[in-house]
């Protein structure tokens, strides 16, 4: 049962394609996001 299981599941993943606003999405916000280190807190801030 496992083995039929580990199979399918990587037959899935190869097939799987994002669209391209999904990447033009998190390419964007990773562009916005700046992290800030104070001491030892981070702050994370999104520059929209």
């Amino acid at each position: 049962m496992a083995k039929l299981y580990s199979e399918n599941s990587i037959k899935s993943l190869n097939e799987l394609e994002p669209r391209e606003e999904t990447v033009k999405f998190l390419l964007n916000y990773s562009k916005a996001l700046s992290v800030i280190n104070c001491n030892k807190l981070k702050f994370e801030a999104l520059l929209n």
